[in-house]
Parts: structure tokens; sequence; C-alpha cells
């Protein structure tokens, strides 16, 4: 099952982070965050930005969010995307799901990019936001330090409007996300269905 996060998921999405954060160069953070402050970023990202997880067996496998790309006001309709799986829920698909599903609430929001960082290398995650219809940008060299060396890190684009005509003039301004899902009754299968 996938849904919005809640604060009450602030435990297990630390816990699945925190390796990430200690042992690899995926995230350039370099302290784990504690469970209350992984509890205020979720509240600071909804209900502007989603913030998903998927439920197997009662406990959160996988989460997937996204958030501003830059500060800047004219960078309102782009974002960043984020997605972790717990290790031992990996190869089974829960990534592209919840991937799928945040593509899909970002569009209907309508924002116009998403973009990925992938420090590199990292096959894994370069194929799976490929695979979601994410294409190369570029590569920032030496862009951070961590654990003894020098990473590059890949930034990847996709379009979530590919079909929308330009608004030039007077583009539509995103929505939150609380407003798109008070719209209609969510049935996230359905959602990862229809998406890209």
């Amino acid at each position: 099952m996938i849904r919005l996060a809640s604060e009450a998921d602030a435990a297990p999405i630390a816990a699945i982070y925190a390796p990430c954060v200690r042992s690899t160069p995926i995230s350039f953070e370099v302290v784990p965050p504690s469970p209350a402050e992984m509890a205020q970023r979720i509240v600071n990202t909804l209900p502007r930005y989603p913030w998903l997880v998927e439920e197997r067996d009662g406990a959160v496998a996988g989460y997937a969010y996204a958030g501003p790309y830059a500060q800047r006001v004219c960078y309102r309709w782009s974002v960043t995307t984020t997605v972790y799986v717990r290790d031992d829920y990996r190869g089974q698909g829960i990534g592209r799901r919840l991937y799928r599903a945040l593509l899909a609430l970002l569009a209907e929001q309508g924002f116009r990019s998403a973009y990925a960082g992938v420090t590199l290398p990292n096959a894994g995650s370069v194929g799976l936001h490929e695979a979601m219809g994410f294409t190369p940008v570029g590569v920032y060299r030496d862009a951070g330090h961590k654990l003894g060396r020098w990473h590059d890190v890949a930034w990847l684009q996709r379009a979530l409007q590919p079909d929308a005509p330009r608004q030039e003039d007077h583009p539509a301004e995103p929505v939150d996300v609380t407003t798109v899902l008070a719209a209609r009754a969510p049935l996230w299968n359905d959602l990862d269905d229809e998406a890209h």
C-alpha cells in the first residue's frame, strides 16, 4: 500500500535512511537525523510536496518525496525527487512503484520538471531514474567530500508535463498535494498504473 507519510512514520523512515548516511556517499549528510528531526522534515514537506511511503506487512518498506529545486521564486514549477528502499525490500519494484506514484502526483499538482541528484558511482540509482524517464543533464565534479574521498554528482531531469502546452505569459501555479488528494479518493494502485 502506498500512502502519504505522517509524523508516525518518522522512526522507520529514519531507520531506512540512517545506513545511507553513516556508511555510504549516497547521502551527503554525515549524522543520521533522529526520528524527531525526520518528523519535522515530513511536516515541512507536506502539504506542499508529496512524501509517500509504501507499506509491506505493516512495515514501511520504502519512501519517496519531493521538495523545491531551489529557493528563488521562478523555480517554483521545478522539484527535486528522492527515493529510498529498506535493504531487505530492495529488488522488489518498490522504488519504481513509489516513483510512479510520486511523479504522477507532481504532474497532477502542476509541476513541470523533476530533477534528481545521484552520487556517482551508483549504477542502480542511475538505472532506476532512467527507467522512470529521467535523462542525464550533467555531472557536478568533486561536488562533495565524504568517507575520505571526493564524489561527483550526476543530475537527471524528467518532464512532468511533456504534452502540456507552454504557457509563456501566465502559467498556472502548482497546487499543494493535499489539495489534489482532497479532490478525489486516491487509489494508489490506480495512480501507479496511470503514471508515465
